[in-house]
């Protein structure tokens, strides 16, 4: 595999983020960028997906310094699916963009600062060192902030301050693990951390890390009891920045804990087992509770991302080869479903000029595909046969009882019919409900407002070809989970023994 394909899916959205800087003022000059940047990206990491089923991993060490001294990006099969992935959201989102976000917000480097942001997210997939791990996290908040609040509004400055104080919160978190850790082994590189904490008689060290990086990556994640900051700031951001977030920011968390549990603290992971099976039930519980509660589109696809997020973390938690398979192909299947999701509300509320569910109505008659646009991520979400959704909820709920943790199991499943609720709820106000008579003006006024249906057909598409096709998907989360679960494949790889 070549060195420079490794690197190409960070270096190719910073290149973009500067050319996007040199005319900010030309609205057609960034939507130019802008979609080259997003095609550009998924050819890139489609390529390098399919490099690294060739070749199993690929390692890249920056400025030719060998490991441990150097920074490695590595591509093996989890990080080269969550940068594919991560890269269809981009495009979808850019596609989106190009006619909803307004002239003013895109000479304000609203294309720039995505570039970046998708930088800060490939560059956690695929570093190998712990602490440009940190410094990924930390471009991911910066571009993400800017883009939270950009409108101006109150609503937009209020969210955003709870979520960047919550944010460098968890940075200094994880910056306080990584300097514990870095002064019991004396490395930051994670194969080599991997080595040495195996060796290490300090377990008390250790797991005071673990500890740490396990609230940092919480936090990250909006797990509970640290999710508060996502339904207090994702509803008041713009459709497609909210599709974006959704869809990849708290992957990047779950990501994180993949990658610890399994490479870096694998001989302690089951210490913290029952800890994180309570934290994803209390997750799953509270996000689906929170949604059942709301009456607002966007409120209640925020606390499903919550909700999904436990589904998750519970199956890291088991860490049996089939359970770490689940977890994965539940992540990939969340990022698409999500992200659609708050894409296809925002096609309902440009309708209506309101996310509010009440005012909403009539739309089985007025827009038919629409209800099917919806129909697709929505009942993907509540598990519905034969759509994605249904074979991840499957695949977790079975890792759980051939674990022999039925309890649990009986939680998935019962969170699963309350996600179901709520999105029939939407579908009985938005769709089934007849239409308030003083809303018939305003969806006549906002015609012109309409976003693109392209990239909510493109992610279905996807949804309902995962959902047919399962078994092509998981057979890929096991060779994955293999290689997880074998970390002396990536230490022999990355430090070249």
């Amino acid at each position: 595999m070549s060195d420079f394909l490794i690197a190409l899916p960070v270096l190719f959205p910073l290149s973009i983020a500067v050319i996007g800087l040199l005319r900010p003022g030309n609205v057609r000059y960034q939507k130019l960028i802008g979609l080259l940047g997003a095609v550009g990206l998924s050819v890139i990491s489609g390529f390098l997906l399919w490099q690294t089923v060739i070749y199993k991993i690929g390692v890249l060490n920056i400025g030719s310094w060998d490991a441990p001294w150097g920074i490695p990006f590595v591509a093996d099969y989890l990080s080269a699916s969550m940068v594919a992935v991560s890269s269809l959201v981009y495009l979808a989102v850019v596609w989106y963009s190009l006619n909803v976000v307004s002239d003013k917000i895109l000479s304000k480097y609203y294309f720039p600062l995505v570039g970046l942001l998708m930088m800060g997210v490939n560059a956690a997939f695929l570093t190998g060192d712990l602490f440009n791990l940190y410094v990924s996290f930390e471009v991911m908040l910066i571009a993400s902030f800017v883009l939270m609040v950009m409108g101006g509004s109150r609503s937009q400055l209020e969210g955003g301050f709870k979520y960047v104080t919550i944010n460098i919160f968890a940075s200094f978190i994880f910056l306080a693990g990584i300097g514990i850790l870095y002064g019991k082994v004396g490395s930051l590189n994670m194969a080599d951390i991997s080595r040495l904490v195996s060796d290490s008689p300090d377990s008390a060290a250790i797991n005071t890390t673990i500890v740490f990086l396990l609230v940092a990556f919480g936090i990250k994640s909006a797990v509970f009891p640290m999710f508060f900051w996502l339904p207090a700031s994702y509803h008041t951001l713009p459709t497609p920045i909210v599709a974006l977030f959704a869809g990849l920011l708290t992957k990047v968390g779950i990501y994180s804990y993949l990658r610890s549990f399994t490479l870096l603290f694998k001989e302690n992971a089951d210490v913290f087992s029952n800890i994180l099976l309570i934290i994803a039930a209390c997750t799953m519980v509270v996000g689906v509770f929170g949604a059942a509660s709301k009456f607002d589109i966007k409120r209640i696809l925020s606390f499903h991302i919550i909700s999904q997020i436990g589904y998750i973390l519970f199956a890291i938690a088991l860490m049996t080869e089939f359970a770490i398979a689940a977890a994965i192909f539940y992540t990939i299947h969340h990022i698409v479903v999500k992200s659609n999701l708050f894409l296809v509300g925002g096609l309902i509320s440009s309708r209506f000029d309101n996310s509010d569910l009440k005012p909403m109505g009539g739309l089985y008659k007025t827009a038919p595909f629409l209800a099917i646009l919806f129909a697709i991520p929505a009942l993907s979400l509540g598990g519905i046969p034969p759509l994605s959704g249904f074979w991840a909820k499957l695949a977790v709920v079975r890792a759980a009882v051939e674990a022999d943790v039925i309890w649990i199991a009986v939680i998935a499943v019962a969170v699963g019919i309350l996600t179901l609720y709520s999105m029939t709820k939407i579908w009985a106000e938005a769709f089934w409900k007849a239409p308030p008579v003083c809303n018939e003006m305003d969806q006549t006024d906002v015609q012109d407002k309409r976003p693109p249906w392209g990239p909510c057909v493109l992610l279905a598409a996807v949804t309902v070809g995962i959902g047919f096709f399962p078994e092509v998907l998981f057979s890929f989360s096991i060779e994955a989970a293999k290689q997880l679960l074998n970390p002396e494949f990536y230490i022999q790889a990355v430090l070249k023994q």
